[in-house]
C-alpha cells in the first residue's frame, strides 16, 4: 500500500542493513559489538524469521568465527557435532569418516535457531535497532557518499528516510538490494542443473547417526538430522514438480528404495510437516559491491543445497563485511571494504565448483546415460580407495582450505 504521508525529519545512522537473515544479523551484531550504530530493516516479523525452515549445517571454521565475536554460546551448547557421512550406492553402504581423517567436524544447528540467537544478541543484548514488518524498502543514491534508504513504517503507514554512510544488502535472492544494482555495472553468472529436489521435513527421529547420501538410478535421496525429533529428507524430482504429486506413501517408498543398502536399518517414518520443490540452480553477482552498497548472502550469490554451503557463505560474507565496516567507521581505513568483493568471491567460486562436482556424484547415476552412470560410480569408488581423493574431498566438504 502506498504511504499516506512522509516523515518530516530523516534519521541519521552509519549503516543500514537490509534483511534480517544470518548475514544481515551477523553484520549488525559485529557492528554493535564495536559500538557502531546501525538499523536492520526486515519485511517479515521477528517471529517469522525465527521459525523459517532453512539449512542446518555449519562448518567448524564458521562456528569459531561466531565464537570469536561472542555469537556462538547457544550453538556450542546445543549443536550436534557430526564427524562422518555415509554414501549409499550400488546396494552398499560406504561410511566416510572425515573426523578421523582430518580431526575436523561439522555442526548441525538449524538456521532458525541461529537466527533466533543472532536476533537476541543484536536486539536484546547489544541494543541494536531492528525494524520488522517494514514495507516498500528502497535504497537511493548508492553511488554517492550520502546514500539513503526509505521504507514504509507498518505502524503509521508513513514513509521513513534513513541517511547513512553505507548500505548492506542482505535481503536474499528476491530482495531490493540486488535489484538496485545497475545491470551495466554487474555480471550475474547463472547455472541451472535441470533437476529438482523435493525438500521434506518429517516428524521422525534420525535414522542414522550421520548424513546419508543415496546415489540411485531412480534419483538422489538425502537424509540429514535436524533434531532428535525432526529429520530433513531430500528426493530428486523433475524441476517444477508439484509437491502434491508426492503423497505420504510415495515419499516413504522412494526414500526406502533410494536409501536402501545391505545391512542398513529401516528408516524411521513419520508425518511429513513440510513438502516443497527446489529447482536446483546457482548464481553469482560480480562484483558484490556498487558505490556504498555491499551485498552479502543470497543477495550476492545463491548456491543450491547440494553441498550445504549457503549459510556458511552468508556467514563468511558477514564476517568480512562486518569487520571491514567497523575498521572503516572507527579508524578510516577502507582497505577491507575495497577488497571485500574480491575476498568474498574467492570462497564463493570455490564452493560453487564443489557443489557442481558433488552434483554429478549425486545425480550422475540417474541421468539415463550409461556413460555418466559408469563415471559416477568410478568417482564414488575412488573416494573409498584413494587416500588422496578422500583428503581432497574432506577439505572441500569441510571448507578447511587455508587459501581460496
Amino acid at each position: 500500500m502506498p504511504p499516506t504521508s512522509v516523515s518530516p525529519s530523516p534519521e541519521r545512522v552509519p549503516v543500514v542493513v537490509v534483511g534480517a537473515g544470518p548475514a544481515g544479523l551477523t553484520v549488525g551484531a559485529v557492528l554493535r559489538g564495536a559500538r557502531v550504530d546501525c538499523v536492520v530493516l526486515e519485511t517479515e516479523t521477528r517471529e517469522f524469521i525465527e521459525n523459517r525452515p532453512r539449512a542446518g549445517v555449519v562448518e567448524e571454521w564458521a562456528v569459531r568465527e561466531l565464537q570469536r565475536r561472542g555469537l556462538a554460546d547457544n550453538l556450542l551448547e546445543r549443536a550436534q557435532p557430526h564427524t562422518a557421512c555415509e554414501f549409499r550406492f550400488d546396494g552398499e553402504r560406504y561410511r566416510f569418516d572425515y573426523g578421523r581423517l582430518t580431526g575436523r567436524h561439522h555442526f548441525v544447528y538449524p538456521q532458525p535457531l541461529l537466527v533466533t540467537d543472532l536476533v537476541r544478541e543484536y536486539v536484546d543484548v547489544r541494543g541494536g535497532d531492528a525494524r520488522f514488518s517494514v514495507r516498500d524498502v528502497e535504497p537511493h543514491d548508492l553511488d554517492t557518499d550520502r546514500p539513503t534508504v526509505s521504507y514504509t513504517c507498518p505502524e503509521t503507514g508513513r514513509r521513513r528516510l534513513l541517511r547513512c554512510d553505507f548500505v548492506v544488502g542482505a535481503d536474499g535472492a528476491r530482495g531490493v538490494s540486488r535489484a538496485a544494482l545497475p545491470p551495466e555495472r554487474v555480471r550475474v553468472a547463472r547455472h541451472d542443473y535441470g533437476i529438482g529436489w523435493l525438500a521434506l521435513l518429517a516428524e521422525a527421529p534420525p535414522s542414522s547417526d550421520c548424513v546419508l547420501f543415496g546415489a540411485h538410478p531412480r534419483g538422489f535421496a538425502g537424509h540429514m538430522a535436524r533434531s532428535p525429533e525432526v529429520t530433513r529428507y531430500y528426493l530428486q524430482c523433475p524441476p517444477g514438480d508439484d509437491p502434491g504429486n508426492w503423497p505420504h506413501d510415495r515419499v516413504w517408498a522412494e526414500l526406502r528404495e533410494r536409501l536402501g543398502a545391505a545391512g542398513a536399518a529401516p528408516l524411521a517414518e513419520g508425518r511429513l510437516i513440510e513438502k516443497r520443490v527446489l529447482d536446483m540452480h546457482d548464481y553469482v553477482v560480480e562484483p558484490m559491491a556498487f558505490g556504498r552498497l555491499f551485498l552479502a548472502g543470497d543477495a550476492a550469490h545463491l548456491i543450491a543445497p547440494i553441498a550445504a554451503k549457503g549459510m556458511n557463505l552468508a556467514l563468511h560474507d558477514a564476517f568480512l563485511l562486518g569487520d571491514a565496516l567497523v575498521t572503516r567507521l572507527t579508524s578510516g581505513d577502507d582497505s577491507g571494504l575495497t577488497g571485500y568483493s574480491e575476498a568474498a568471491l574467492r570462497r564463493v567460486w570455490d564452493y560453487q565448483e564443489f557443489s557442481q562436482w558433488l552434483s554429478e556424484l549425486y545425480h550422475g547415476s540417474s541421468a539415463g546415460d550409461p556413460f555418466r552412470a559408469g563415471t559416477t560410480l568410478a568417482r564414488l569408488r575412488r573416494l573409498f580407495t584413494s587416500p588422496t581423493a578422500a583428503a581432497a574431498f574432506a577439505e572441500q566438504y569441510l571448507g578447511t582450505a587455508t587459501r581460496f
